[in-house]
């Protein structure tokens, strides 16, 4: 399956942030784990005779094993790719009992990023064993159509913001056209970072809001991508707090507060160049812009950042 800006992100939370999928797991699965239960992060690499599948995300809380995969279109497909993965991982750890292995399939479910009504609330396949007994494979699908910016706080779905703009990605046109239409979306996110600042920031985690709105941005960068006053209207929105945690950061190691803000500055502007970059699909560039000031000046005047 080809990477997208979407996986990216989605890794990117599970990697750093592995206890923002806590309560999508609570949600999903009907648990009840604590914020602060242990998590460990499996392999996401499978190898497999006939090459190597990734997957987006495999996490072990306990003894029991999740699987959570990432998935922008509605593909039909998506079943038999979900059955491989999981085979894959149950292979992995299976367990020897004497001369029989007990292989157990994760609890895996699937986000879709963008469905219809057509998507069904599970995805199910008969798998029909050797011996001819026929046994369902049924897995939740979570439609992020679903979630409102109020139930995602109410239930602490964090790791669901970044996608939250996706619901509004054919409005572009409307938004240009329709100044009330246009506020009516900054207002909401500006209820979305005024909620998100208090979640996190007032129980120390501004850390942690820092990375997650520029993930939000990043998000809406891409989808908006073609509608510069959209994109500007959240990053403003969005990326302002973010400056001034990073300026309020880099003071406190030391700095003025013009080296604090201009160092934040321009990494939320690299960060831009990068995005952009992945997005024009030219990524043997990345590398050169991270080290070649000349060079990254050059495609910042390209880009117009």
């Amino acid at each position: 399956m080809n990477n997208t800006i979407f996986d990216d992100v989605f890794r990117t939370m599970i990697e750093k942030m592995p206890y923002l999928a806590v309560p999508l797991i609570n949600e999903v699965f009907h648990t009840s784990y604590p914020e602060d239960v242990k998590i460990t992060q499996l392999r996401n690499e499978h190898q497999q005779e006939d090459g190597e599948i990734i997957t987006d995300s495999c996490l072990l809380i306990g003894r029991k094993m999740y699987h959570i995969e990432c998935q922008s279109t509605d593909d039909m497909t998506m079943v038999i790719r979900m059955i491989e993965y999981d085979f894959a991982i149950g292979i992995e750890h299976a367990e020897k009992q004497g001369r029989r292995y007990r292989i157990e399939f994760p609890k895996s479910c699937v986000l879709f990023l963008r469905s219809s009504e057509n998507t069904p609330d599970y995805l199910e396949a008969d798998v029909v064993f050797p011996d001819g007994n026929t046994y369902l494979y049924s897995i939740p699908a979570i439609k992020m159509a679903d979630y409102t910016k109020d139930s995602i706080f109410e239930k602490n779905l964090l790791m669901l913001l970044p996608f939250y703009i996706m619901r509004y990605e054919k409005k572009g046109h409307d938004f240009n056209n329709n100044p009330e239409l246009f506020q009516m979306l900054l207002n909401e996110y500006e209820d979305i970072r005024v909620n998100l600042e208090k979640e996190l920031t007032e129980t120390g985690k501004s850390e942690l809001y820092t990375d997650l709105a520029k993930l939000i941005v990043k998000v809406a960068d891409y989808i908006f991508r073609k509608e510069e006053d959209v994109r500007k209207g959240i990053g403003d929105i969005m990326g302002g707090k973010v400056l001034e945690l990073e300026s309020e950061r880099l003071k406190a190691e030391g700095r003025t507060e013009g080296e604090a803000i201009g160092q934040a500055r321009g990494e939320t502007r690299l960060g831009s160049l990068i995005t952009r970059l992945l997005q024009d699909q030219r990524t043997e560039e990345i590398p050169i812009v991270s080290t070649n000031a000349k060079r990254r000046e050059q495609l910042y005047k390209e880009y117009n950042l």
